[in-house]
């Protein structure tokens, strides 16, 4: 991640205001740390001449040696300033350097025997170091910073040794993860390289559960604190989680078995996520499904504190889809093409009924009305009448008249003696209200009843003859076209 959008990013998380909380045992270099930001990132990045001046002014002091140089918590600069990190993005900036929580082998903290007071923005009284130092961790982290950065050492820089500083560091690990502010840990290290260090990060990572920057303090660089800001971008906690798939499959419904397990998954790997670095966790959730082409796209938006996942679902997953959806076989894209053809042809003749299969199901009677493109026009005839002439003009045009019949049937199979008659028609109306589809695929006489009540239908619906039809036909069409709705219907 390029710098400039690590900053940018920050200043989005915590409202335009990067306010950077140093804590840590004593002599671990968190003065230091606090120098190396101001000149890397912030000093050239102050527009107005006279606040570089005085945020220079107020850097603090920092020195080789056991001896302890912060003795109150200070503000650097004393102001937050505003500092610009490119075109359109600006941030309040100010860093707070605390007392650290003290170590064995540190000098500075005793004034003869007694314990040494020290002055605190918090309190208008003297209080012991130990005591600043506890209670300006917990205010600075909790009133006065947005983020936070825990230096610590693996004892390289002084004549101090690692195990002297352990106590301190946890205490401090301690209230940083009971307050909750986003915060990482810099190992500063005379030897960043060397096998022991990256084994001591490892395990402070583990013990702290916060990312853990390698880092020579003293000699840091622009591109080291960005390391740092970005590890701290990393532990700030999750705002949404995007998954996104093909449109399509948006299509499906619920309970659709794909999406079911879909939504399983995205169930399973948020309930494991709580900060931005747990991206991956959440994107291994989906790893193993077969419907995907390859392995999940992770996207961070830091900014606005948004997973984006995208899935990369087969091509072949579509088509299987589309086929089980409408029953066709739809294996490639010439399959579909040709079945869209068809259902866009069978979509348009539907429309021309559509209604009027709306008018049977309302009230028994619907009708499809002509359209001009089916009219017939006869050829124009002068006519008179009373010595006046006119032209006569006839159009014919096909129009559907669409009734709703309902057809009785009846099955009567023929069991024996009346208790068997009766045993059996309990047995039906049991069935019949437990599970109709069941009822009926009750077998009878080798033919379900169904088959049985469908060959009853169709000898009905196909029994009428030919000539009736067109009796009926021509009725209903004087009916129409004469205006009269008187009808006497003989049935012999």
């Amino acid at each position: 991640m390029e710098n400039f959008d690590i900053y940018r990013d920050i200043s989005g998380r915590t409202g335009g205001d990067i306010y950077v909380g140093v804590v840590g045992p004593v002599r671990t270099g968190k003065s230091t740390f606090i120098k190396k930001f101001m000149e890397n990132v912030v000093l050239d990045n102050i527009t107005d001449i006279n606040v570089r001046t005085r945020a220079v002014d107020e850097l603090p002091q920092s020195a080789d040696g056991r001896t302890i140089m912060t003795s109150q918590p200070k503000f650097v600069p004393n102001e937050a300033v505003s500092v610009s990190f490119g075109e359109g993005v600006n941030a309040n900036v100010r860093l707070i350097d605390c007392v650290g929580y003290l170590v064995d082998g540190a000098l500075g903290d005793k004034e003869g025997e007694n314990d040494r007071l020290v002055m605190t923005p918090w309190s208008d009284e003297e209080m012991p170091f130990s005591k600043a130092a506890e209670i300006g961790t917990e205010k600075v982290i909790k009133e006065h910073s947005t983020v936070a950065v825990l230096v610590t050492t693996d004892g390289t820089i002084l004549d101090i040794d690692r195990n002297d500083y352990q106590k301190a560091e946890e205490q401090v690990a301690a209230e940083l993860t009971k307050i909750g502010k986003p915060f990482a840990i810099v190992l500063n290290t005379k030897t960043p390289s060397a096998p022991k260090t990256a084994e001591l990060a490892a395990e402070l990572e583990k013990k702290y559960n916060a990312p853990v920057v390698i880092s020579d303090v003293l000699n840091m660089d622009e591109k080291g604190v960005a390391a740092v800001m970005n590890e701290i971008l990393l532990e700030f906690p999750v705002r949404s989680i995007d998954v996104k798939t093909p449109k399509w499959m948006q299509a499906l419904d619920k309970d659709n078995c794909m999406i079911d397990s879909l939504l399983s998954r995205i169930r399973l790997g948020a309930a494991n996520v709580r900060t931005m670095k747990d991206a991956d966790t959440f994107a291994a959730a989906f790893q193993d499904m077969e419907i995907l082409e390859s392995a999940p796209v992770v996207n961070l938006d830091m900014g606005k504190g948004r997973i984006e996942l995208t899935l990369p679902v087969k091509r072949e997953v579509f088509h299987k889809v589309l086929s089980e959806e409408c029953g066709k076989d739809i294996s490639d894209d010439f399959n579909l093409l040709a079945y869209v053809k068809r259902c866009g042809k069978n979509e348009a003749e539907y429309d021309k009924i559509r209604l009027a299969l709306e008018e049977v199901r309302q009230n028994g009677y619907g009708i499809v009305r002509p359209r001009i493109e089916e009219m017939t026009l006869d050829e124009p005839q002068i006519v008179s009448k009373g010595g006046q002439y006119g032209v006569r003009l006839k159009a014919t045009a096909p129009s559907l008249h669409i009734i709703e019949v309902d057809v009785e049937t009846e099955v009567n199979p023929t069991v024996g003696s009346e208790l068997a008659g009766k045993t059996l028609a309990e047995e039906m109306v049991q069935s019949f209200d437990s599970d109709k589809e069941a009822f009926w695929k009750t077998n009878l006489f080798g033919k379900t009843l169904d088959e049985l009540a469908s060959d009853g239908l169709n000898g009905k619906l196909y029994g009428m003859p030919a000539e009736a039809q067109q009796k009926m036909r021509k009725t209903l069409g004087r009916i129409v076209n004469e205006g009269r709705g008187g009808v006497i219907c003989i049935l012999l």
